[in-house]
């Protein structure tokens, strides 16, 4: 049972999937409870990617047959993602690119990160990062609608797992009064991280059994590459991560796992 709030709890953290009411009080909330939750972030990722999935494949049965319709598809299912994750991740890349792009001095880019307006960096950034995510599904689509589907359920699972590394790996920067992912950051336990490699784990074992894992090699990889530049990055500009620089790691972990899957194709 505690592990079925601490992942209701991830729920509430990372998404926009109500959980209210009794289930919320009988939930609760702690820093403790919050760290223990940071091992169901890809579990979350798993309801997210299947959801939008789930819609992909719909719409690419009732669109009539048409070039175009794994563009609309892509198009409509991230607009779901973004929907049920109430632009949680996009708005952690905007803040990077605004703070990372706005100046070179440390101090300075984490007040720039903290501000609520969003500049021409952070703009650039999403709409840039929102455009390649719909190009690149759409031309998986017009490949391989099952590739699409699937693609889509499995990067949303596996991006959520490797910002864990980043709160493993290195220090939390910034306010820490004020930051929403400071508990997070105090640790995060083996256990989970055992936790978030069993959803990773549970998300590619079908996709394996299926394909022999062949078609997961390079979306896995161009990932964590991602995720090794980001990691690369943080550390060098800011010396640790911080909540936004693990939303930006996932953005850009999703985008490159893409990438990969449409050079595997």
């Amino acid at each position: 049972m505690n592990a079925v709030r601490h992942y209701l709890l991830a729920l509430q953290f990372f998404s926009r999937i109500p959980v209210t009411g009794r289930l919320a009080d009988w939930v609760g909330f702690s820093p403790a409870l919050l760290r223990a939750s940071a091992g169901h972030f890809p579990g979350v990722g798993v309801l997210v990617g299947a959801l939008v999935a789930g819609l992909t494949a719909l719409l690419l049965v009732l669109l009539p047959p048409s070039p175009f319709a794994p563009l609309v598809a892509a198009a409509l299912g991230t607009v779901l993602s973004v929907m049920v994750t109430g632009a949680f991740h996009e708005d952690g890349l905007a803040d990077v690119a605004d703070g990372l792009g706005g100046s070179q001095d440390r101090d300075r880019a984490l007040v720039i990160m903290k501000d609520s307006r969003v500049g021409a960096f952070g703009v650039l950034a999403v709409v840039l990062a929102l455009l390649s995510k719909v190009a690149l599904l759409a031309l998986v689509g017009s490949v391989s609608p099952h590739a699409m589907v699937v693609g889509i359920f499995v990067a949303h699972v596996v991006s959520r797992t490797w910002p864990l590394l980043h709160i493993r790996l290195m220090p939390h920067v910034g306010d820490a009064a004020g930051s929403k992912s400071k508990p997070l950051a105090d640790q995060i336990s083996r256990a989970s991280l055992l936790t978030a490699g069993g959803w990773c784990l549970a998300a590619l074992a079908p996709v394996v059994l299926v394909h022999r894992g062949a078609i997961l090699v390079a979306p896995l990889l161009a990932s964590a590459l991602a995720f090794l530049y980001m990691w690369r990055l943080l550390w060098r500009r800011l010396g640790g991560f911080t909540g936004d620089g693990l939303g930006a790691t996932q953005q850009l972990c999703e985008l490159a796992f893409y990438l990969g899957l449409a050079l595997a194709l």
